[in-house]
């Protein structure tokens, strides 16, 4: 029986598709082109010159423009390409006009909907059965999630670097704060044993005190010296007292006193030391001197260590101005000097105990 040519090529193809090892000798380029055209991927085909040729329908997928579009678009595809990208993309094809292969090229692409996709670009010569150079062909897949999902990975990462420096950086203070608290161990083992040895002889210089001062009248014109000295020697074993508990302060209790009073008492201490330096100790203080409720003793001592600091650094012939200053419900004391000021590196350490330069 004489068979139609529509039936051969089905039994050519049923043929095909059941015996491996048998291979059709033509089958009709529409079921390529049918292929070409259904390739999820946008396709295209350019001329050796670079001219598109042919593009499937998957453009319009990806950009949102048809075939005919595309086919009619001039220097396709640079018009759907981000400007930022657009030289980038021009250098790719010329590129491939020379016969190159790559892939995994982004740019970002104008769809017609006004937004911008991510894509991902291959390319590779095409040549016929005789070996001849037919142009090139590129194919584009759509990586805007993919994309998306990178760029959040990488916001991770920098979030996650971000809580690492942090964390390092709580370790770095943590390691400083447990060698300070080692150095204030040896420390107060070290004033431990220094107020000892210095308790007895301040014992001694006390009672010599009281002996001397209850030879004297408070008609005396250094009477009010005495006052003083009494006052020092009370806040020596104060500190000495301190000394014991460097690791367990054990602060003063507060009482209500004149500011200026004291002040001008620690002023009064340091003239010596001023006179000694040739520098000048000017004190200003408002004529209604604030009252605070504060511990004295180490009020002093902070006075004490203000105004010996400013004298230290003090050139010669140079002024040192202590004022006294309230304002509605504060109380504040100025030292100024002219001196240098404290050098960077010594800033972090001017609170360490028994610190000096």
């Amino acid at each position: 029986m004489k068979r139609n040519s529509n039936e051969l090529n089905r039994q050519t193809t049923t043929a095909a598709a059941t015996s491996p090892t048998d291979m059709p000798v033509a089958v009709d380029d529409r079921w390529f082109r049918a292929v070409a055209d259904y390739t999820y991927d946008w396709e295209s085909w350019h001329s050796p010159e670079g001219r598109l040729i042919w593009v499937n329908q998957a453009v319009e997928r990806a950009t949102g423009y048809s075939v005919p579009d595309s086919l009619s678009m001039d220097d396709y595809p640079l018009p759907i390409v981000v400007s930022a990208d657009r030289d980038r993309v021009a250098n790719v094809l010329a590129s491939a006009q020379q016969r190159t292969t790559g892939e995994n090229f982004e740019f970002g692409c104008l769809h017609r909907d006004g937004g911008v996709r991510w894509m991902s670009l291959s390319w590779q010569p095409m040549y016929d059965s005789q070996g001849d150079y037919l142009g090139f062909r590129t194919s584009v897949r759509d990586v805007t999630e993919r994309r998306k999902l990178r760029d959040q990975l990488r916001l991770h990462a920098e979030h996650l670097e971000q809580l690492v420096q942090e964390r390092t950086e709580k370790l770095r203070q943590l390691e400083h704060r447990q060698r300070q608290m080692e150095k204030l161990a040896a420390l107060g083992q070290l004033a431990a044993g220094v107020a000892h040895e210095i308790n007895n002889p301040l014992a001694g210089i006390r009672n010599a005190f009281v002996l001397v001062k209850s030879t004297l009248t408070p008609e005396n014109e250094h009477y009010d010296l005495l006052e003083l000295i009494d006052r020092e020697i009370e806040r020596i074993s104060g500190i000495v007292h301190q000394m014991y508990q460097l690791y367990r302060r054990a602060p003063q209790q507060p009482v209500e006193f004149d500011l200026a009073r004291i002040v001008g008492e620690v002023v009064a201490m340091l003239e010596s030391a001023a006179i000694k330096r040739r520098v000048a100790i000017r004190l200003l203080a408002a004529p209604e001197s604030p009252r605070v409720l504060l511990a004295e003793g180490e009020v002093k001592q902070i006075l004490y260590n203000l105004i010996r600091n400013a004298l230290q650094a003090s050139p010669p012939e140079g002024i040192v101005e202590v004022t006294v200053i309230r304002r509605e419900h504060e109380a504040i004391v100025r030292i100024a000097d002219r001196g240098a000021g404290i050098a960077d590196d010594v800033l972090p350490y001017i609170f360490d105990p028994f610190f000096s330069t």
